[in-house]
């Protein structure tokens, strides 16, 4: 079974343009499986007829498994920035994968999947059309209930259990993408390979075949969830000065083409937008 439940600082969902966002119900992975599963991610909402909000992810450099009521598949990393309409009532079951993890599914390079995705019934080592069943009858009656979701969780987790022990590229792969994540000094390619006792060209190449991303993308990705935490909080010209020398960028104009061209949004104008909230009212 899942761990506790968690309620991370989450930069990578970014709500709709209003600020709205469904309940997202999260869970740790069971001790055992922390090099397989970062969490488990099960948002479930119900909007009002003629009502639709579009959620927006600048998602982590992983794969996601995503079953829900008509759809069981393995997402690949999105380099843009990811978007999903709601309407109506629903329910995703979500699965935030460790770096490692992708490749152990597939059994062939994630630059396969990157911006796409495949059915779950398509994976190797796991029963996965067995599994979306599973999940879907755990969820039918009620998925909001903390028992479905550590039900179904629990299924999921089962299935997994079949990818350990995790290989060792696999366990290197984790570790550099959690020093990227963690170290805001990591502004360049050269500091990971150095760290890592990789040539540039080798690491280009494992990312590539178990991240489906670059090196560079890494990097760009957690300043830019930086970028969204510190921009949710700040609107004036001066601030968005600030934020771009704390990134590390040149110049503003830097910082604003490179937030532009991910998110389609002027850090401006995601910065003016309404703050979050909850969406369980709805």
């Amino acid at each position: 079974m899942p761990d506790e439940r968690i309620d991370p600082d989450e930069p990578a969902h970014l709500r709709d343009a209003t600020g709205a966002s469904p309940p997202i119900h999260r869970y740790a992975p069971a001790a055992d499986l922390t090099s397989l599963v970062r969490r488990h991610w099960i948002p479930v909402w119900s909007l009002p007829e003629g009502k639709e909000s579009v959620q927006r992810v600048l998602q982590y450099p992983v794969c996601l498994l995503a079953i829900d009521a008509e759809r069981a598949a393995l997402v690949g990393p999105t380099r843009g920035l990811g978007t999903r309409r709601l309407s109506g009532s629903g329910w995703t079951f979500g699965v935030l994968l460790q770096p490692a993890t992708g490749w152990l599914l597939l059994q062939r390079p994630v630059t396969e999947v990157t911006d796409d995705g495949v059915p779950l019934e398509t994976l190797a080592g796991i029963d996965g059309a067995g599994l979306a069943r599973a999940v879907r009858d755990c969820m039918a009656d009620d998925p909001g209930s903390e028992s479905a979701q550590r039900s179904a969780a629990g299924h999921v987790e089962e299935q997994l259990r079949r990818l350990l022990p995790v290989d060792d590229e696999g366990m290197l792969v984790n570790r550099i993408v959690e020093f990227t994540e963690a170290r805001p000094d990591v502004r360049r390619v050269a500091q990971v390979c150095a760290e890592f006792g990789l040539p540039e060209r080798s690491l280009q190449r494992l990312t590539a075949r178990r991240l489906g991303l670059t090196p560079k993308w890494l990097i760009q990705r957690r300043r830019l969830h930086e970028a969204a935490q510190r921009l949710r909080q700040r609107s004036t010209a001066f601030d968005l000065a600030a934020v771009a020398a704390d990134l590390g960028y040149a110049d503003q104009a830097h910082f604003i083409r490179d937030f532009t061209a991910v998110t389609g949004l002027t850090p401006g104008r995601f910065a003016s937008e309404p703050r979050a909230y909850d969406a369980r009212h709805e």
